[in-house]
């Protein structure tokens, strides 16, 4: 399959087709309301404007000579704060967001009104729980040294005396699971079709057949599949096994998502459509989070599995140092809580498992080889055997006293690495029972097992099969409810990156591998959000006015759910992340981009004196001036808006041949300081060890070695009125520096283009590195999932692919005076090796395996583009660290561009006018995360119903820089929103605040006239528009 590379920059062609069907429906129903003037008055307005143009430019040169004048004409001229009294948060919306002088925007306000009040979230200061766990200072106190800790080759010989149970005795769940990556080292399809289906089916015949049997399912993407596929009999027979507590779904979202290089948006949207596909069709709400095999673990997961209404989840891939730390102090359960929560209303109780894996040999207790005897599937005569060459044996009365002493013996072993007398053991792996015959060599033997325990009070144990909620009901019985002795578990805060297994074989890697599709991916978010929220308006206004056969609703909603399981499936572990078989990678692609007829086209071809017109949507919920690209075929370009006004343009080239040139440094100025700031490229190759570098791992064979191109680079400068940039082509990369001469947040940054090809190569990866005289020392910050912010440190006892750590949207170092921001728009690996250096790997092209189970190395590599923005902001020295409003704001810009869409000559004669939705900009720091229909639940046609889901967050920022000529045009209001004043024209007949993917009702909440959100804080609405 050939992607082109244009894909990754306009987006898919179903996305136009919706976005565009959806803005001519809603200008088909603004009536009379957006009536173009007449044709003598554009000509003099446009005469005047035309003069009035001359003299803007003329004093627009003049005060970019002085900035003072510029400060004292905007003082004068604007004055925020009067605006937003009414809590609407923006500029008044009756004058900047309506009629038809919509592109006349007011000029960003010279200081921008921040409410003194949301500036205290960012310097409180709490003290951590007295039994409270910071991951950044467990990192401080471990060495990494990896003794060989026995039979448990990561950790330590465990001990205990015979009596310990007596008083109480040993609880055991037993939990069956099958891990089934929706994609790996077959598509989704394939492992369908030959395993997945048959272990779904298995699941209904071997349950029923015994109600002591239990049995957990993660993967909703699958089980839809299945359910599509089988008849009510069976349907029936499923639901009944939920009802008695034997099938128990877990996590419930689309997949069992990767948690570095996801974007929250995309987390919520395929949990959302896990948890709906549920309700909607079995009745059921997941209680707990079960992750088994993403490399690394954020909190940003753990929140939104609380949010969701979940009380409980499970981890397992954790640094073994960290897993061996945990399992020394008895913290492997705890209450995870968010960096920024000063109580606990974020806590959800989570559960890590302490050893190597998640299969049989590594979850029974600390001897792996004891464990995998106890792999019933292992039996001799079958495909699979123990590696340690000692094979099960089926259980008989003969041998059963002999095999529950040396299986109990593990049990306990693994109950003294927590705090109370209740123990977990999962049984299973990857596709496991898909065979009846293993399901019968499991069950019979493990009840077998069971039974003997049971039926002799002398051991002191109690074992069942359960579902994970089932131990932790259990779990919180003992350990949390009043009235038990046992000791409360402690509180952790900080995310589970980066992960290693053994050695120094850190999974770095994966945060870069394959970034076309991580590019893809972010790109394909931006166009779904925007197509949901257009949608969801378009829906509320054809009820208005009447025009429900005028659009074709149930026909887009299902496009729109294709887009959502598309994306949703590419959140899996083994997807965004890289690390799946080049043709399950195309697979991807292909869904991704599934039912396209062609591209958006940004080019406008055949001009002539007749016009043509370009729809340009902004799918933020600000007002905005930022730069709009087209492509034409010739320079005789004049721009006008539908009225008739000029609108400032520049005609540039795109090169077809070169020239040469040299530059190289940029410096950037900002209050008439001065600082240096050099971009620069390195390479890293791969060690000359054993094990080398992979789709997962990142095993680089020392210090990066700077880029040293064989022939001069070709330099092109580009000068114009709306932006300035300097393209530097070498033979890896193409590098451009862009400014923009615009008011608004653009013209506060430096965008960075980078377009990689490293086709041609042999084990090696490309990074840049911005080397800056910012002292930031050892210290650095990361975001997680594009939610939150995760203070680093560089460690020097730990190797350098260690200090390694994933990048979604943003990283930062900064000192007492300055922050230098780098905003991206695709998930790559970010690291801060040296004092004012950031570094972020590009592109990976490895030549062999990692020996993680892939089986190959990584070489389809595309010509791949990353883009970027430099913020470089003056601060003052606070205790806490978050983004600036004005980084936050840059980001979402960055991550969801203006989208224009030209207009086929075929329907050139259509009349379009302006559609302004929302009655002003919203607070600056809120973002709408999301309008999305809800499906009906009657409508067997899969049509939408009269609801939607209002998705919004609230972000947290710092006050601690300064809020002059930030571009911004929008306010703060105390995470405040006046719902009557939300939209233009559209009315909340109903709003009902409900947990993150609709599955309960929260009690109290907003009122119906104000929603009120605290920092950090998502919230969802169930809303019904009018």
């Amino acid at each position: 399959m050939k992607l082109s590379r244009q894909f990754t920059v306009f987006g898919s062609a179903i996305f136009c087709v919706v976005i565009f069907s959806l803005y001519l429906m809603l200008d088909h129903l603004q009536l009379d309301h957006t009536k173009s003037p007449n044709n003598g008055g554009d000509k003099l307005q446009n005469g005047q404007l035309s003069i009035l143009q001359d003299k803007i430019d003329r004093l627009e040169r003049l005060l970019s000579e002085n900035n003072e004048i510029i400060a004292n004409i905007r003082d004068s001229v604007i004055n925020l704060k009067e605006s937003v009294k009414d809590g609407r948060g923006g500029l008044d919306g009756g004058n900047m967001s309506q009629g038809p002088y919509l592109e006349l925007l007011a000029s960003p306000p010279l200081v921008l009104p921040i409410d003194s009040q949301d500036c205290q979230f960012a310097t409180r200061e709490f003290s951590k729980p007295a039994d409270g766990v910071q991951l950044l200072d467990v990192y401080d106190l471990l060495t990494f040294d990896n003794h060989d800790g026995g039979v448990w080759k990561q950790g330590f010989d465990i001990t205990y005396q015979d009596n310990e149970w007596d008083s109480e005795p040993l609880q055991v769940f037993v939990v069956p699971h099958s891990h089934n990556d929706p994609g790996w080292l077959k598509t989704f399809d394939d492992y369908y079709r030959d395993q997945t289906q048959h272990i779904l089916n298995n699941i209904v015949v071997k349950l029923h057949e015994d109600s002591r049997r239990k049995m957990i399912w993660s993967e909703i993407s699958y089980f839809s599949k299945w359910w599509d596929n089988i008849d009510n009999q069976k349907r029936d027979a499923v639901k009944s096994l939920f009802e008695q507590g034997q099938l128990e779904i877990t996590t419930g979202g689309w997949v069992m998502p990767d948690e570095a290089n996801s974007h929250y948006f995309a987390l919520i949207d395929q949990l959302l459509e896990g948890h709906q596909w549920l309700e909607r069709n079995v009745g059921v709400k997941p209680q707990t989070g079960w992750a088994v095999d993403p490399f690394g673990h954020s909190p940003t997961q753990a929140y939104l599995l609380k949010q969701a209404g979940l009380a409980n989840m499970l981890i397992q891939r954790v640094h073994y140092s960290v897993k061996k730390h945990f399992a020394s102090q008895k913290t492997l359960e705890f209450f995870w809580r968010q960096n920024w929560d000063p109580a606990s209303s974020t806590d959800i109780l989570c559960h890590m498992m302490p050893f190597y894996s998640y299969d049989i040999p590594h979850t029974c207790g600390p001897d792996p080889k004891i464990c995998c005897q106890f792999d019933f599937k292992r039996l001799p005569g079958g495909r699979v055997s123990c590696p340690w060459r000692v094979p099960p044996q089926p259980i008989t009365d003969g041998n059963v006293q002999q095999r529950v002493q040396m299986l109990l013996d593990q049990y306990r072993k693994k109950s003294k690495l927590f705090r109370t007398k209740v123990v977990m053991v999962p049984l299973g792996d990857d596709f496991r029972y898909a065979e009846a015959l293993e399901w019968d060599q499991q069950f019979q033997n493990y009840q077998k097992l069971f039974d003997y325990m049971n039926s002799h009070p002398e051991l002191h144990v109690k074992a069942q099969f359960g579902t994970i909620t089932d131990y932790f009901n259990a779990l919180r019985k003992s350990s949390i409810d009043p009235g038990h002795a046992s000791a409360s578990l402690p509180v952790v805060s900080g995310d589970f990156f980066t992960y290693a297994d053994r050695d120094d074989h850190y999974w770095s890697g994966y945060f870069t591998s394959r970034p076309f599709y991580k590019h893809l991916d972010r790109v394909l978010e931006s166009h779904l959000r925007a197509a949901e929220i257009l949608y969801s308006l378009t829906l509320a206004n054809i009820q208005r006015f009447g025009k429900l056969n005028d659009f074709p609703a149930v026909e887009n909603n299902r496009l729109l759910t294709e887009a959502r399981r598309n994306l949703g499936l590419f959140q899996h572990h083994d997807a965004i992340t890289g690390t799946g078989k080049d043709m399950v990678v195309i697979d991807y692609g292909t869904r991704c981009h599934s039912d396209m007829d062609t591209l958006i086209n940004h080019e406008l071809k055949g001009l002539s004196f007749s016009p043509r017109s370009v729809v340009v949507y902004n799918p933020t919920e600000q007002d905005r001036t930022s730069v709009v690209t087209v492509y034409v075929n010739t320079p005789h370009v004049c721009v006008i808006t539908d009225h008739g006004h000029p609108v400032p343009a520049q005609v540039s080239a795109v090169w077809d041949d070169s020239t040469t040139a040299s530059t190289e440094r940029l410096k950037l100025k900002e209050n008439g300081s001065e600082h240096q700031i050099k971009v620069e490229f390195a390479w890293y190759g791969t060690t000359s060890n054993r094990d080398k570098s992979g789709a997962y791992l990142f095993l680089p064979d020392g210090e990066a070695k700077m880029y040293s191109p064989a022939r001069s680079p070709v330099i092109r400068i580009t000068k114009g009125s709306v932006f300035s940039e300097i393209t530097t082509t070498f033979d890896h990369v193409t590098h451009t520096l862009r400014l923009y001469n615009v008011q608004g947040v653009e013209g506060q940054a430096v965008e960075i283009c980078n377009l990689v090809d490293i086709r041609r190569e042999f084990n090696h990866e490309i990074a840049m590195r911005l080397a800056s005289d910012v002292d930031s020392k050892d210290r650095f910050f990361t975001d997680l999932n594009g939610f939150q912010i995760q203070p680093r440190r560089t460690m020097a006892k730990l190797p350098l692919q260690a200090n390694f750590y994933p990048m979604t949207s943003m990283a930062y170092i900064q000192d007492p005076g300055t922050r230098l921001t780098l905003l991206t728009a695709q998930s790559l690996g970010s690291a801060s090796l040296v004092s004012g250096q950031l570094e972020v790997i590009m592109d990976r092209r490895l030549n062999q395996d990692d020996n993680r189970g892939l089986g190959q190395g990584v070489l389809d590599n595309k010509v791949t583009p990353s883009t970027f923005r430099l913020l470089l902001e003056k601060r003052k020295p606070s205790p806490l660290s978050y983004p600036s409003l004005l980084s936050h704001v840059s980001s979402l810009y960055l991550n969801h561009p203006l989208i224009s869409m030209a207009v086929s000559t075929e329907a050139q004669s259509l009349s379009l006018s302006a559609f302004t939705p929302l009655a002003s900009s919203l607070p600056c720091d809120i973002h709408l995360v999301n309008l999305r229909s809800i499906q009906s639940k009657v409508n067997d046609g899969g049509g939408p119903s009269d609801e939607a889901a209002l998705i919004l967050h609230r972000k947290g920022f710092d006050c601690a820089f300064s809020n002059r000529n930030t571009g911004l045009l929008c306010a703060t209001t105390q995470g405040k929103i006046h719902t009557e004043k939300l939209f233009s024209e559209l009315r909340f007949q109903s709003i009902i605040p409900v947990s993150l993917t609709l599955m309960h009702t929260t009690e109290g909440g907003s009122s119906k006239e104000e929603i009120r959100l605290k920092p950090m804080e998502i919230s969802t609405y169930r809303v019904q528009l009018t």
